[in-house]
């Protein structure tokens, strides 16, 4: 599995684990495999980005960022409030919307 794949995957079993004990909230900051620069309040970690304290959730850019989410970096940032995003591979899950190239949960 390549590394992006593999933080996906993370990012959404984190988030069904969530979703299915009802307790889904602001997504927490993972760190990314690194492509090009990081995102504000991430900094570089050997091969990834690594979220610093004040940092918030952010997803790999496809295109333009989802609703909830601008541009930072080579990644798109989640505003205060925003719904967890993924890029999207093929539709989306039970739960989950699509938003241009992502996939947005429905919360």
């Amino acid at each position: 599995m390549k590394p992006v794949r593999s933080a996906l995957a993370f990012g959404l079993a984190a988030c069904l684990g969530l979703a299915g004990s009802g307790l889904l909230a602001q997504p927490a900051p993972v760190a990314l495999p690194k492509t090009g620069s990081c995102p504000s309040g991430y900094s570089t970690s050997g091969n990834y980005c690594a979220p610093g304290s004040g940092a918030r959730f952010a997803v790999p850019k496809v295109g333009s960022c989802p609703s909830g989410y601008s541009t930072s970096g080579d990644y798109c940032l989640a505003s205060p409030g925003a719904r967890h995003a993924m890029p999207k591979t093929g539709s989306c899950p039970s739960g989950y919307s699509t938003s241009g190239d992502y996939c947005l949960s429905s919360r």
